[in-house]
């Protein structure tokens, strides 16, 4: 991305839900300074969010960078293009990328960058540099949610019911990332998130936990390899206006695009 020094990164946002509504208040409002927020993307009509909602190519006419948090549609529709046009891509519907040929279409783009956030999971850092250092042989992630966020459209009537009035913990998935993206693509980028880290989606275990005492969403991860062994949990508060995801995954979007965009802090 090349601008001239001292102009603001201009980003667009896909998604005007609660994400990328979250997004687009924060820089409104000065969160990363030198950021400014141009546009919102969205098929639906968001409301009033301080910015022009505009269709995706009017909205790349005006944008350095690009904001994903639409799901994981988006990224096998148009990530490819945007990166082709020259414009950095942060892409939070990581599960896209258990498809291997949206993988390698994204990984072939350019020559804009793309960045995948961390969204709702830590410890990511030690377990890439642990990856790069040979190869993971256990990597698993057992996640707990509340019931009713895990209803699925090609879940039937009795089934979804079913899940809605459970009294007690009940394992509703047990398999790979890929399969986890594929089956549950707005629960699960955590899974698709860890296999990309490790680079072997197919090697993640993934157990899916509803949980009707679950004021928490959690997150326990083991891996061993070579590097070492690893174990740790998360435990996050779900978003007051969309329970599906963590109310802490806005903030790490925006760190995610500050890194993006050469305006880190902290530690990377």
């Amino acid at each position: 991305m090349t601008r001239p020094y001292g102009d603001p990164v201009r980003v667009a946002v896909i998604g005007g839900g609660a994400i990328g509504a979250s997004v687009v208040a924060a820089l409104r409002e000065g969160r990363l300074p030198g950021v400014v927020p141009v546009a919102v993307v969205d098929g639906r009509s968001v409301g009033d969010l301080g910015v022009p909602q505009l269709r995706l190519e009017a909205a790349l006419d005006q944008a350095d960078v690009v904001v994903e948090c639409a799901g994981q549609s988006v990224i096998a529709q148009s990530a490819a293009d945007i990166l082709n046009r020259g414009i950095d891509l942060l892409i939070s519907s990581v599960g896209a990328l258990a498809d291997p040929e949206v993988a390698a279409a994204v990984r072939a783009a350019g020559p804009g960058r793309f960045v995948l956030t961390a969204g709702a999971i830590g410890g990511l850092d030690i377990l890439s540099s642990a990856a790069a250092q040979g190869p993971m042989t256990r990597v698993e992630v057992t996640t707990t949610k509340l019931p009713a966020t895990l209803v699925q459209p090609w879940m039937d009537d009795a089934d979804a019911e079913r899940l809605r009035a459970t009294t007690a913990p009940v394992e509703v998935f047990h398999g790979n990332a890929r399969e986890a993206t594929r089956m549950f693509p707005r629960s699960l980028n955590v899974a698709a998130t860890l296999g990309w880290v490790v680079g072997d989606f197919d090697k993640v275990d993934v157990r899916l936990i509803a949980d009707p005492a679950a004021d928490l969403t959690c997150h326990h991860v083991r891996a061993e390899g070579e590097a070492g062994r690893y174990s740790f949990e998360i435990r996050n508060l779900p978003s007051a206006e969309n329970p599906r995801t963590s109310g802490v995954v806005p903030h790490a979007v925006l760190r995610s695009l500050a890194a993006l965009v050469g305006r880190p802090t902290g530690v990377v």
